[in-house]
């Protein structure tokens, strides 16, 4: 992922509320959203390249995700994919916080990465460009590709955005998020992170939503997870080299 909005006990029904997209060459081979058939418990897409996968839930309520932390001089061939630290959190029965602490030991493997787990009682953040795992309150945040709340501009808007759908109709909720997640429009120069990738990488990665040649936003996804345990998860993934996407919804309840 590269960018995630995140709420957590800030709504009357959905005690879990995550907008997301993620970002990737258009050649990477990909699965979207669906039941792992080697973890039939597991919903989420798939790294088809490397394994793994960006974004994902249980039937029991087990949820994570990671966005890469942008730093290009720093980068390492061959080291792990990120990708799998989502799944073996989801496959796991580790709690989060007993997870990234073993996890912590590992973390120099991977080249940067935020990192965030949870389960039905508990959520936490935990980044290898930082010190130590946050659990997290109940509030509003966002990720992208530094460390969490990072007040890039997509990440400060999208709060905003997320904030505005929290209060208003229920019914509108997801159609907002995915209006926000949408959004093409680059921050102003003046705005604009410096991560060592140039002026015009950065213009282009500063939108919601990325569109370029070869690399843009893939998936865009709106996660609900309600008090009383109902999920709906709805991805839309975008047809390359076309101004459409196609869109898969899974609802289910979380096993007691």
């Amino acid at each position: 992922m590269c960018l995630i909005l995140l709420a957590t006990d800030h709504h009357p029904r959905w005690r879990l509320v995550v907008a997301a997209n993620r970002d990737e060459f258009f050649a990477r081979p990909t699965a979207p959203a669906g039941w792992w058939d080697d973890a039939p418990f597991v919903l989420a897409g798939c790294d088809l390249k490397d394994g793994g996968t960006w974004m994902g839930i249980t039937r029991a309520g087990r949820f994570a995700a990671v966005t890469n932390y942008r730093e290009p001089e720093n980068y390492r061939v061959g080291a792990p994919s990120r990708g799998h630290l989502v799944g073996n959190f989801l496959r796991s029965r580790a709690a989060p916080e007993g997870y990234l602490r073993g996890l912590a030991r590992l973390a120099d493997q991977y080249n940067g990465f935020n990192l965030l787990v949870g389960d039905s009682r508990d959520l936490a953040y935990f980044s290898n460009r930082a010190e130590g795992a946050w659990r997290l309150g109940p509030g509003v945040y966002g990720l992208s590709n530094h460390l969490l709340d990072t007040p890039w501009p997509k990440v400060a808007r999208g709060k905003e955005d997320l904030r505005a759908a929290l209060e208003g109709p229920e019914e509108e909720l997801e159609g907002a998020l995915f209006a926000t997640l949408a959004l093409r429009d680059p921050a102003p120069d003046a705005e604009l992170p410096r991560t060592g990738v140039g002026a015009e990488r950065e213009r282009a990665l500063s939108a919601a939503f990325i569109s370029t040649p070869e690399y843009g936003t893939r998936a865009s996804t709106v996660l609900l997870v309600g008090h009383g345990g109902e999920v709906r998860m709805t991805e839309r993934t975008t047809v390359p080299g076309e101004n459409r996407w196609t869109e898969v919804r899974h609802e289910f309840r979380l096993e007691e």
